[in-house]
């Protein structure tokens, strides 16, 4: 009943109105783009309060960084509708996910063309700032963040590669990026802790790409579900949670028990998911299981960023 009177909202939706603009930028990605920064900014707040001076840590560069993985990532949600359309991977009529701006025709081709312009040109002016917090190479980083929004969907998720630029620009680089920015360094720690932020968000890829694994073997996108087939989609699902469990060793052994342990919680509610993955295992019940994936990334950066907090 809820799944049929949200499909009757979105059956409403008019052109290029607010409400499809909303449902194009799919703010409900936005905590995948917020939880590398949330441990990012509680690593580098935990350090500077720890070895350096009490006013060490800057806000308004902790705030720079939240803005720019937001703008980034509604950019990303932008490029992946227009080009999946564009493409012909996305259909109206055999999509199983939720529904697409561009292929329902709520936002017209040309206008999320501008969109698209638009929201990459408002990451580079958030970003620029970030510049005068951890140097130039920032705007390097920045200039690679968004040459790869748009190389995921035209070129590597085709090829498989998309966990891997998921573990890399939704793990190693916003939440080192984040810490470097405050003290200008990255420890072991960090960089084992921006691995496991970067497998937990890849669950939210990995079931889509479960539940789309037919459609996508018929356009020829060759995920990684594709590539090794359901079972080992599944374990995949699986492991990347317990992985990341694994790698947060780093903080208990850094003397951070409580960084180590809240996140258990997160893996219960990670094996349930996976448990009702496995019974579900296809058609678009499976996007039950993605609301509840990006549940759980959020419950892991709060018990990441907690746990790093209560000293």
């Amino acid at each position: 009943m809820e799944e049929e009177l949200r499909r009757r909202g979105e059956n409403t939706v008019k052109t290029d109105s607010p409400k499809a603009w909303l449902l194009a930028a799919r703010p409900k990605t936005l905590t995948g783009a917020a939880v590398p920064v949330m441990i990012g900014a509680a690593l580098a707040y935990t350090d500077a309060t720890t070895f350096y001076e009490a006013d060490t840590f800057n806000w308004t560069a902790a705030l720079l960084c939240l803005l720019f993985s937001f703008a980034m990532q509604i950019d990303a949600n932008f490029i992946n509708d227009f080009f999946d359309f564009a493409i012909g991977t996305d259909d109206a009529e055999t999509r199983l996910g939720p529904r697409r701006a561009c292929a329902q025709g709520w936002v017209k081709l040309d206008s999320m063309k501008k969109a698209i312009a638009l929201t990459t040109c408002a990451a580079c002016v958030i970003g620029l700032p970030l510049a005068w917090f951890g140097g130039l190479e920032m705007i390097l980083i920045g200039m690679v963040c968004v040459v790869f929004a748009f190389l995921y969907t035209t070129f590597f998720s085709y090829q498989g590669l998309g966990d891997v630029l998921v573990l890399v620009f939704f793990g190693i680089v916003p939440v080192s990026c984040t810490y470097y920015v405050q003290l200008h360094t990255i420890t072991w720690q960090v960089f084992l802790a921006s691995l496991a932020c970067g497998l937990v968000i890849d669950a939210l890829l990995i079931v889509n790409n479960f539940r789309d694994r037919d459609n996508d073997r018929e356009a020829g996108k060759n995920t990684i579900i594709v590539r090794l087939g359901e079972k080992a989609g599944l374990q995949l699902y699986i492991g990347v949670g317990i992985g990341a469990i694994i790698l947060g060793a780093t903080f208990w052994m850094n003397g951070h028990l409580l960084a180590f342990l809240f996140p258990f919680i997160y893996l219960l509610l990670h094996i349930l998911t996976y448990l009702k993955i496995k019974r579900i295992y296809q058609g678009k019940a499976l996007n039950l299981c993605l609301g509840e994936t990006a549940r759980n990334i959020f419950i892991y950066g709060l018990c990441v960023s907690i746990g790093l907090l209560l000293i």
